[in-house]
């Protein structure tokens, strides 16, 4: 192969497979693109019912861990990332969701300038096809497929009912004009199979001659010359490459390793830089700053009536696992996280701030002792935290693990929006419309009321929702934290961007793959300075007492 392209690409996750398509489909510029995993040609990887999975799944993630958190009693939290092609998208939990209009306005405001949500918006709708078709807000013609669930379990039903009875109002669409609410969830899932950036994106482009992908490659370090990237470093099957780009090279190695991979190539804060015997090329002090990510912890409640999935035994696992492979339907064909919401935590907050999943099982721990027969479980989560951490470097060893600090629940706020997110939960599962279903409430258990209790559950129970972003800010040059600008150009730099989550600047309210792919369909008309897209207004839903009441 050879060793000189156009455009390199680093990461071959949700943002690197939009990318590889984009840059590559004009035929014109040689492409390459360096995956540090392998094929994601797994059932498990494939058949929506085993969400959980490729996640847990060594050969499939980088089996991240942080450093422990000083306010979750020094727990270390879980926080693999996705070690194949198609990247986080072919091991996430699939929910298709893009953020509040307003997420989109505050990036602008935050420096990122022209990524308003009326700049985002015509990129949101290039990607994706819905399976409903597009209107003003969705997109019909997109390789990104996305779908309903078929809500066909009472349970969803019934919860979207509860939480209308408590107030809040049921939304056609998430995605659409109201994010306040309740409804049905997207999932980035087709004719019955997970349907990621990989087969979406990459698959259809992989015919043409001008693409080349290598996978098992490891980036090792950038090589930047006179101010200019020139080349990448990287090992595969053990033997060091190195290969140059005559245009750019495009990191999308992901909030984690993006910039791991900076600062090993001596772009960072140069005191750490020093401390680690690496020579600082570049001094960007914002490289692995602004660390957020979502929280989350769920509650579980026994089911009266025996629908819940919690009876599904080992024979009726074969049965749907036969179904699927036969007619790609069925329980199979769901990640089962087909409905849910988001609300806002108090009043005097004009956009949601509280996400919330749905599930129609109580999923078992393995040390639980406890046996029911049946339960529903809910997700929930702030979505808007004040806490922020940072990634650092363990040494100059690219092998070795950095350290990942969240951060989390260091701020006062944090703890009251954690606490909302439990109270304001039970008070919907407590409504008529789950009144045959709800029984005890199993976790936290309804004895724990007071702040205090709540707040010892919360320390020992929250967990990332696997949405770091922002260690790669962009915004203005003028920021001594931005790392990248408007147009993803790392500062200071010559052809070297970050197209990916980290260079989000702040966390949008929901799930992050939807706008990770957004991002990259508008970064590959920055790179190949194609004209952008036309801004569309499109309406969308405030409350009008939003100063006064919290629903």
């Amino acid at each position: 192969m050879q060793k000189v392209f156009d455009y390199i690409i680093v990461g071959g996750g949700s943002a690197g497979c939009v990318l590889a398509n984009r840059l590559s489909e004009c035929g014109r510029f040689q492409v390459c693109l360096l995956e540090a995993g392998g094929s994601d040609n797994s059932i498990f990887i494939k058949m929506p019912c085993a969400v959980a999975v490729p996640l847990a799944t060594p050969k499939y993630t980088w089996p991240f861990e942080s450093e422990p958190e000083a306010h979750l009693n020094g727990r270390r939290i879980f926080s693999p990332r996705g070690r194949v092609i198609g990247g986080c998208s072919s091991i996430n939990g699939m929910v298709y969701m893009r953020g509040h209009p307003l997420d989109f306005d505050e990036w602008e405001a935050n420096g990122a300038e022209g990524w308003s949500y009326a700049d985002v918006l015509p990129y949101f709708k290039r990607a994706e096809q819905r399976a409903e078709g597009g209107d003003a807000w969705r997109g019909s013609g997109g390789p990104l497929k996305t779908r309903y669930g078929t809500l066909s379990n009472p349970l969803y039903r019934a919860f979207i009912g509860a939480a209308v009875d408590a107030g809040y109002a049921e939304s056609e669409d998430l995605n659409g004009y109201r994010q306040e609410g309740f409804g049905r969830f997207d999932m980035t899932v087709h004719n019955g199979q997970r349907w990621s950036t990989a087969v979406a994106y990459l698959k259809p482009a992989l015919r043409r001659k001008n693409l080349h992908v290598v996978y098992n490659a490891v980036a090792t370090k950038l090589n930047i010359v006179n101010g200019k990237a020139e080349a990448v470093e990287f090992t595969c099957d053990g033997e060091k490459h190195v290969y140059s780009a005559r245009h750019e090279i495009v990191l999308s190695s992901g909030p984690i390793n993006t910039p791991k991979l900076l600062m090993l190539s001596g772009v960072g804060h140069e005191t750490e830089l020093l401390e680690h015997g690496i020579e600082p090329i570049h001094s960007l002090p914002g490289v692995g700053k602004n660390l957020q990510d979502h929280i989350s912890l769920y509650l579980q409640v026994e089911c009266k009536k025996p629908v819940s999935l919690n009876s599904i035994n080992t024979v009726d696992k074969a049965k749907i696992g036969a179904r699927w492979l036969l007619k790609r339907d069925g329980l199979g064909a769901t990640n089962h996280f087909e409905c849910g919401g988001f609300i806002r935590s108090r009043a005097g907050i004009k956009s949601p701030d509280i996400e919330i999943h749905f599930l129609p099982i109580a999923v078992r721990e393995k040390d639980d002792p406890k046996f029911r027969d049946h339960g529903f479980q809910v997700d929930v989560g702030p979505t808007k935290s004040k806490s922020v951490g940072q990634i650092r470097l363990n040494s100059s060893d690219p092998l070795d693990p950095p350290k990942i600090s969240y951060n989390y629940l260091s701020q006062p706020e944090d703890w009251v929006e954690m606490r909302a997110c439990i109270r304001l939960v039970r008070e919907i599962i407590k409504q008529p419309s789950l009144a045959e279903f709800a029984g005890e409430e199993i976790i936290p258990g309804a004895r724990l009321q007071t702040d205090e209790e709540l707040d010892h559950f919360i320390a020992n129970h929250v967990e990332s929702g696997f949405h770091p972003s922002g260690t790669c800010k962009m915004g203005s040059p003028t920021d001594p934290d931005a790392v990248v600008d408007s147009s993803l150009k790392v500062i200071g730099l010559d052809k070297l961007r970050v197209v990916d989550s980290s260079v989000i600047p702040v966390i949008t309210n929901a799930n992050l793959n939807a706008p990770t792919i957004m991002i990259a369909e508008k970064a590959a008309d920055l790179i190949l300075q194609r004209p952008l897209l036309k801004p569309e207004k499109a309406d969308y839903f405030i409350p009008e007492n939003w100063m006064t009441h919290q629903r």
